[in-house]
């Protein structure tokens, strides 16, 4: 009787075995099969060539926790920014005065919108591997989270913003989601700048639009909440938009690097690179930069 009871034990736990290494492979054919899709489209669908003029770079063509899991950060009185909320004086074209040229990419954007419409922009960071489609799911805000760009369930997921962000990066506080990845893939890079010198290096990161290019200058990078950015704070006018800017100086720490030189005004427009911190996964690191050619 015990030897069938072993024996009965024995197979159980082999098909179990077996049942678990079948989901492993599962999963991993599927990271996998999404990884060079990914790859493809990058290879086949953009090619860095010369870079855009400064003249003509302006008109070329996770669960969300509560705010009360926030991190406490300094009181601000929104009455003593009232006075800074001021019309930004318009410069002469910036990015000819700067001199900076935007990288060319070959984007074929009806080729990107077959292998999934769902794809509205390219984000391109330099000396990071960053440099991928950006999508929006039009019902589920979170959808990309856990579903790759040929659709299929699982990481990598996609470079990502959640629905309540328009598509035209005119909100004051874009925020784009991507994975921490082991593989040095999607977000990954973004600790990067955790690093003094890179974040001093790498000033300018770069978005594609079927319409234009925008520029956008990085002036922040700094661990924080993993709080719903767009919910949990106030955005709505000019000086509730100036009280969250000087709350983004608070966030002080031994990964923080800020370009302090740098002037937010109440019609300035952000984007927010959020990614997770490895064993902390109440936190996130976000690299932070305002747009330069609205």
């Amino acid at each position: 009787m015990k030897k069938i009871i072993y024996r009965v034990a024995f197979v159980l736990c082999l098909l179990l075995l077996t049942v678990c290494c079948g989901a492993m492979a599962y999963r991993y054919v599927i990271r996998q099969n999404a990884a060079e899709t990914m790859d493809e489209i990058r290879e086949e669908t953009v090619a860095v060539t010369d870079s855009i003029s400064p003249e003509t770079a302006s008109d070329s063509v996770e669960s969300v926790p509560t705010a009360d899991s926030a991190m406490p950060a300094e009181s601000v009185d929104a009455e003593s920014v009232v006075s800074d909320v001021q019309t930004k004086v318009e410069p002469v074209d910036i990015l000819k005065e700067r001199d900076i040229t935007v990288p060319e990419k070959n984007i074929d954007w009806d080729a990107l919108h077959d292998q999934n419409p769902d794809i509205y922009a390219w984000i391109y960071v330099p000396g990071t591997n960053i440099d991928y489609p950006v999508l929006q799911h039009p019902e589920d805000k979170s959808y990309y989270l856990n579903h790759n760009i040929d659709g299929s369930e699982g990481y990598p997921g996609c470079i990502y913003t959640q629905n309540v962000n328009k598509k035209d990066w005119t909100d004051p506080n874009t925020v784009i989601y991507g994975h921490n990845m082991n593989n040095g893939s999607m977000f990954h890079d973004l600790h990067k700048f955790e690093d003094a010198v890179f974040f001093d290096e790498t000033q300018y990161l770069y978005i594609y639009t079927p319409e234009r290019n925008l520029v956008y200058e990085i002036f922040a990078a700094y661990p924080f909440s993993n709080i719903d950015l767009i919910m949990c704070f106030d955005y709505s006018t000019p000086e509730a938009l100036l009280v969250y800017f000087d709350g983004i100086w608070t966030n002080r720490s031994m990964t923080s690097h800020f370009r302090d030189s740098i002037v937010l005004y109440g019609d300035s427009r952000i984007i927010t690179m959020s990614t997770c911190i490895g064993g902390q996964p109440e936190m996130r690191y976000l690299v932070q930069a305002v747009l330069l050619n609205p």
